[in-house]
C-alpha cells in the first residue's frame, strides 16, 4: 500500500480469477491493497497450483463468507499418470514412477467407482490443523499423523479427454473435497501412480469463473472501475429465501431480537422495507420466529 494512503471501509463481493503460482491469501492481499480495503477475506482456499474462481469478501460481506464454504465446487482437473509425488500434485517431489498399463475403458470404469458418496482422508500437505499445527508444517518435517476420513460427495466426474499419460476431467464435488487426493485415488483404482498436474476452479455454488476478473486486469482498472466490479453484500446469499421486515421489526432485528410470525425452519436473507440487507436470520421447529444469525453493520 502506498505511503500515506489510508485503509477505508469497502463493502462488497469480488469474483477474482486467481492465477496459478500464488497462494489464495497472496491474491487476497493484492486485491485488498488495490481497494485500500480495511477488512477482507476469501471463501475457501485454492492451492498455489490452482487457478480460477476465488470469491473475495470486503467489509460487511465477510460476515457471509462462511455461507459459501458449504457450496459445491466445480473444477477442470488434469491428472498425470505414471508418476506419484509426496504432495499428490505437481508441486511435490517425485516419489514413485511406474508404467501405464490401462486403456480408456478401464479409466472410465475407475471414474464410475469414484462417483457418489466417498470417504476421503485429507492429505498431509494441507492447512488442516493437528494439535494447533498445520498439517503441511508437520509434513515438511517428515511427520505423518493419523487423519480422520471425511464424508464427501463427487456429484460429477466426467472424462474430457485422455492422451494415455494424462487425462482431463470435469469435477463437481461437495465441500471438503481435495481434488489432488481424488487424483491419487484414481491412480490407485487403476493400480497406477498418479498426481494432479493442473487444476482450475470453474464454479462455487452458482458463481461462475466466466464472471470473474483476473488479478492483472483488476490492477489496470481505475479506482472507479474497480468499485464498479464489486457485487452487493447479498450476492453470496442468493440461494436463501428472502424476508422483508417493516420498520419496527427491522429495528428489532438489528438489535439482535427475534421478529415476525412463525417461519419454516431454515436460513433467510433479511431486508428492511426499503430493500436494504439487514443480515441472515434463521428459525427452527422449537423457535419458529426469525432470529438474527448475522447482522450487517450500519455504514
Amino acid at each position: 500500500m502506498a505511503a500515506g494512503k489510508a485503509w477505508q471501509r469497502v463493502d462488497g463481493v469480488l469474483l477474482l480469477d486467481k492465477p496459478s503460482g500464488i497462494t489464495s491469501n497472496a491474491a487476497l492481499q493484492q486485491a485488498r491493497r488495490l481497494f485500500s480495503a480495511a477488512k477482507a477475506g476469501h471463501t475457501g482456499t485454492l492451492d498455489p497450483l490452482a487457478s480460477g474462481l476465488l470469491p473475495l469478501c470486503f467489509g460487511e460481506a465477510t460476515k457471509f463468507a462462511h455461507d459459501l464454504l458449504a457450496a459445491d465446487k466445480s473444477y477442470e482437473a488434469e491428472v498425470c499418470f505414471g508418476i506419484a509425488t509426496d504432495t499428490g500434485d505437481a508441486d511435490g517431489a517425485v516419489v514413485r514412477r511406474c508404467p501405464i498399463a490401462f486403456d480408456a475403458a478401464a479409466l472410465n470404469d475407475a471414474l464410475a467407482r469414484l462417483r457418489g458418496p466417498l470417504e476421503q482422508i485429507p492429505p498431509m500437505h494441507s492447512a488442516l490443523k493437528h494439535q494447533g499445527r498445520a498439517l503441511y508444517t508437520l509434513a515438511r518435517q517428515g511427520i505423518e499423523v493419523e487423519r480422520p476420513a471425511r464424508q464427501i460427495t463427487i456429484h460429477r466426474l466426467q472424462l474430457i479427454d485422455f492422451s494415455g499419460e494424462r487425462c482431463r476431467l470435469h469435477v463437481r464435488c461437495s465441500k471438503g473435497t481435495y481434488v489432488r487426493s481424488l487424483a491419487v485415488e484414481l491412480g490407485e483404482a487403476l493400480a497406477c501412480a498418479a498426481h494432479l498436474s493442473a487444476l482450475r476452479r470453474t464454479a462455487v455454488g452458482s458463481l461462475q469463473v466466466a464472471d470473474a476478473l483476473p488479478l492483472a486486469a483488476l490492477a489496470e482498472l481505475s479506482a472507479e472501475e474497480r468499485t464498479g466490479r464489486l457485487l452487493p453484500l447479498d450476492h453470496l446469499l442468493q440461494g436463501l429465501p428472502a424476508v422483508r421486515l417493516d420498520e419496527a421489526a427491522a429495528l428489532r432485528f438489528r438489535h439482535g431480537n427475534p421478529v415476525g410470525d412463525a417461519q419454516p425452519p431454515g436460513s433467510y436473507r433479511v431486508y428492511d422495507a426499503a430493500g436494504r440487507l439487514l443480515g441472515v436470520g434463521e428459525s427452527d421447529d422449537e423457535r419458529p420466529q426469525l432470529r438474527p444469525r448475522r447482522v450487517v453493520g450500519v455504514a
